[in-house]
Parts: structure tokens; C-alpha cells; sequence
């Protein structure tokens, strides 16, 4: 691989997405890649922001949301992004707590239902 610039193929293995997503993620102007001909190519820019889209949707961020993030950045600068960022960290920050919650309780639910079935079992007789 290149030090400067990544070709499609390339990218897709660097970050273990499809071509698909990939082509989709240009079709939304999220990645601009540099063209010649028929091929892409990506660069650092480019590569940067593919590692910041991951990110965000590791994190349950829309690709809107993605997009609108990084499109702040390129209008208003550093300051509003991070401002931004911090305000949709702290949602998201509050919707992984609940869905924290939800989990702990149905791992709950499934503990007490398996020990329930555990002791109707230990009630019937052997075969």
C-alpha cells in the first residue's frame, strides 16, 4: 500500500468494508476521493475521515449525523465541530446507558427464567 495514497481496493481491505459501502459513502458526500480516469484514490484527508466514520457508527451515530458532523468542520471551523461533537457524544452517551439498562434487566429476566426451568427439570423424574 501506498504511504500517500490508497487505492479503492486497498481502502475497502484497510478498513474491512465492501465496496458498496464504500461507493456509498462517496455517493453521500462523505469521502471525496481523488479520481483519474476510473479509478479512486484516497488520501490521508480521506483516510482520516473513513476512520472517523467508523468510529461514529461503532458509537450508534447515523451517518447524517456523521455527515452533518464533518460538514461543520469545512464551514465553521474547529470550535463549532467540537462543540457539536460534545453535544452528540453527551446524547449518545445517554442512550448507551439505557440500552445498558435494557440489557442488564433482560440478562435478568433470562437468569431467573433459566433458573426457574433449571428447577422444574430437577423436579421431573429421570428418564
Amino acid at each position: 500500500m501506498s504511504d500517500t495514497r490508497l487505492s479503492f481496493k486497498e481502502m475497502c481491505a484497510k478498513f474491512d468494508v465492501t465496496p458498496r459501502t464504500l461507493r456509498y459513502y462517496e455517493y453521500i458526500e462523505l469521502l471525496q476521493p481523488e479520481k483519474e480516469g476510473r479509478a479512486r484514490f484516497y488520501g490521508p484527508r480521506e483516510v482520516a475521515r473513513m476512520t472517523l466514520i467508523l468510529r461514529g457508527r461503532r458509537f450508534g451515530f447515523s451517518l447524517e449525523e456523521i455527515r452533518q458532523w464533518l460538514l461543520i468542520y469545512r464551514q465553521k471551523g474547529t470550535r463549532t465541530q467540537l462543540e457539536a461533537w460534545l453535544q452528540l457524544a453527551d446524547r449518545q452517551l445517554g442512550a448507551l446507558e439505557r440500552q445498558i439498562e435494557d440489557l442488564q434487566a433482560a440478562r435478568a429476566d433470562l437468569q431467573a427464567l433459566r433458573e426457574t426451568a433449571r428447577e422444574e427439570l430437577a423436579k421431573l423424574p429421570s428418564e
